[in-house]
């Protein structure tokens, strides 16, 4: 069996994963992430008590129990390269023995639910709803440096996304992942549902021209209009592709949903979301 190298899997000196600085005993198998640090603290208000409270850069961990649920609260930062390291040392934590640096016989199987804000693409996404990504459009590329990724893409949506829209071949190529159906459902279940795109920025990957002008100023409207069978493009954030294309490829049931806080078709925003978001965590650790 592979011995995993140091150089690979870095552990500190008092046995917690590089990142996020937990020890392998902190971690719950329920999880909650969100990007901000500040939610974290948000959500562990909601605890009844705490075991652990670590901050490391920008990853902030609180684990306790919710109504006899053990669950960690995680900050993940912003984007799918941030994700990439959240995951990895999160699967780490569960499934690899840090003395050994073996992956343990006994795989330890994580739920993992992102509560995040997002901007919706279509009329039936006002400000203030939550949506649900049950499927994901990664603008990032990030799945295909993993091996057997076409394992869990769906390469006709891809096809189909790109022909709509005239995909450039300067980006890097979408790739379609869909979340756990379980989990969907037990979250989402009287939420919107639909496709949100991971962009890897938040303005020119997403259609904002602030002073610099866009390579192509008509890809909202093109991805708006787009349609695959019963599903449309219906938000726009920066995680959830490979929080579901990651999860699907490591064995563990993962979601995202969001509050929509702007409405990229009518225009509008709301940069006081505060009570949205903590009405949705609370759905979340209710339902996970």
């Amino acid at each position: 069996m592979r011995i995993i190298p140091e150089s690979e899997l870095i552990i500190n000196s008092d046995g917690s994963a590089f990142h996020l600085h937990i020890r392998p005993e902190q971690l719950a198998e329920k999880i909650v992430m969100m990007g901000d640090p500040d939610r974290v603290s948000m959500t562990a208000r909601f605890f009844d008590n705490i075991e652990c409270d670590i901050s490391s850069r920008e990853f902030h961990t609180v684990t306790g129990s919710y109504k006899g649920k053990r669950i960690t609260a995680l900050s993940h930062g912003i984007g799918t390269d941030n994700i990439d390291i959240v995951l990895t040392e999160l699967d780490a934590l569960a499934n690899i023995d840090f003395n050994t640096r073996m992956v343990k016989e006994q795989f330890r199987q994580l739920t993992m639910v992102r509560v995040g804000t997002s901007g919706g693409m279509q009329p039936h996404c006002p400000v203030g709803s939550y949506v649900v990504s049950e499927k994901s459009i990664g603008f990032d590329g990030l799945i295909h440096y993993y091996a057997n990724s076409q394992s869990i893409r769906e390469e006709e949506f891809e096809e189909a996304f790109q022909r709509h829209v005239h995909w450039s071949p300067f980006h890097c190529s979408p790739y379609v992942v869909s979340a756990d159906e379980e989990l969907v459902e037990r979250i989402g279940h009287d939420m919107i549902r639909g496709v949100t795109i991971s962009a890897i920025g938040f303005y020119g990957p997403q259609g904002r021209h602030v002073r610099l002008p866009l390579a192509d100023p008509e890809l909202n409207a093109k991805i708006e209009s787009f349609r695959f069978g019963e599903h449309c493009i219906t938000n726009y954030e920066m995680e959830s592709s490979a929080v579901a294309g990651l999860g699907k490829l490591m064995g563990h049931k993962a979601m995202t949903v969001c509050a929509i806080i702007a409405n990229r078709v009518a225009l509008e925003s709301n940069a006081n979301y505060k009570g949205s978001i903590e009405e949705l965590i609370k759905i979340v650790l209710d339902r996970i």
